[in-house]
């Protein structure tokens, strides 16, 4: 064995027992804190809590600090960067290029505390070879849920040759995403599963940052949606829908998906819909800020981009604050990769903006967001049994909710990543 892999072993194999002494730990379904607790961690999961006086193994002394679960973002795209380059960047950067700063995207992202992450869309498949790279121990970053390619339809928001001149266009078909019929849907369900996804993500509306004139427009029929979660029951997959315009979001919430991101300009109608089929909604606040913050420079976005910016990314605060107050039920997401990675927990703040407590934006980013990931009964906890995920801040999230982006230690899966 080399010197080089040795390290990596040692950095990626958690100890046998470790004992974590924490000042407080927050229980995220109680919402209450408790105090002086010591948890044990073996064989990267929780074996026991509140072991006071342990001698378990190794002790971590985080008797100063207050202990939450590993925090998850279910809404991520870690081997992107928008910048005003972005459109240019598009004809110079090689799938490699996407590649590596994906790698370096992953270990902020985990360093912030977030140590699981849905990756909701990337260009050739990259971010599923990150996640193998990860779980292999060959490079540090969160626990990843790929998506793959985002699923849509030709001239849609996941054409990635939209806004091309003619000669550099391109009829994609099911093998990159792009279906224009229940049979083509089907298609792209297997490919995804041949090039080992770990759920789908559908554009059945326009979006802002792509280079057509709609951000909100219908794209996807009722018939390939269904099409989409039929094909997606088949392989164990669950379906997220980027959906602004209502009756893009109509169309998902008939057709089954489990989530729906952004959901800008959702009705009642919508929300009605929300509570009878029991998805999640998971708003990207943040990303909303951000590009209509970057809408008001001029020459960061294209023009078509910029217009679209300033109308859709100041609404979705309030829209996250009407389906809270009526009962929708809410996952974490950032949609960074839009926003700065590692940057995340700023999400927070914006959500208790919106008007959630602090304790359901936590449980969002815990508990909701693993229930989403179907992943319950591992994630998103610190319980016996579940996985080793557990984060530390100096102060109280509950009084303010940005102690989360001053993360002082992380470990995920046992294995320490960061320490004060």
């Amino acid at each position: 064995m080399s010197r080089f892999c040795a390290v990596l072993l040692l950095v990626a194999t958690p100890a046998l027992a470790t004992t974590v002494d924490c000042g407080r730990l927050l229980d995220v379904k109680s919402g209450k804190w408790r105090e002086h607790v010591s948890v044990v961690v073996d064989g990267g999961k929780f074996s026991a809590i509140d072991a006071s006086g342990s001698s378990a193994g190794d002790h971590i002394d985080l008797r100063s600090y207050t202990c939450l679960p590993g925090l998850i973002d279910m809404h991520v795209h870690l081997s992107d960067q928008q910048s005003a380059k972005s459109y240019s960047e598009k004809f110079r950067l090689n799938v490699a290029d996407y590649a590596i700063r994906g790698t370096v995207n992953a270990r902020k992202t985990l360093l912030a505390g977030f140590t699981t992450v849905r990756n909701l869309g990337d260009g050739s498949n990259e971010t599923i070879a990150l996640r193998n790279a990860i779980n292999e121990g060959l490079t540090e970053g969160p626990r990843i849920f790929s998506a793959g390619k985002a699923i849509g339809s030709t001239g849609g928001h996941a054409d990635p040759s939209d806004g091309y001149r003619a000669d550099l266009m391109h009829d994609f078909g099911p093998e990159h995403g792009i279906i224009n019929s229940p049979e083509d849907a089907w298609k792209t369900v297997r490919q995804h599963y041949k090039d080992g996804a770990d759920l789908l993500k559908i554009m059945p509306s326009g979006g802002v940052l792509d280079e057509s004139a709609s951000g909100d427009n219908p794209q996807m029929t009722i018939e390939e949606i269904k099409a989409v979660v039929a094909a997606a029951k088949d392989y164990g997959y669950k379906v997220a829908a980027h959906a602004h315009g209502a009756e893009a979001i109509r169309r998902a919430l008939v057709g089954g998906v489990s989530s729906i991101e952004h959901g800008t300009f959702m009705d009642d109608e919508d929300i009605a819909l929300f509570k009878k089929t029991g998805a999640y909604y998971v708003p990207t606040v943040t990303a909303g800020q951000w590009v209509a913050e970057k809408s008001k420079l001029d020459n960061f976005f294209p023009p078509q981009v910029r217009v679209k910016a300033a109308t859709i990314g100041p609404k979705i605060q309030s829209t996250l604050g009407r389906a809270y107050n009526a009962g929708v039920k809410i996952a974490f997401g950032t949609d960074t990769g839009v926003s700065a990675h590692g940057e995340n927990a700023q999400e927070f703040a914006l959500m208790v903006g919106a008007g959630m407590p602090a304790i359901d934006a936590i449980r969002a980013a815990t508990i909701s967001a693993a229930d989403l990931l179907g992943k319950s009964t591992e994630l998103g906890q610190v319980d016996k049994g579940f996985a080793a995920d557990l984060i530390a801040v100096q102060g109280d999230p509950l009084a303010d909710v940005n102690q989360l982006r001053d993360v002082r230690f992380v470990m995920k899966a046992g294995v320490v990543y960061k320490r004060p």
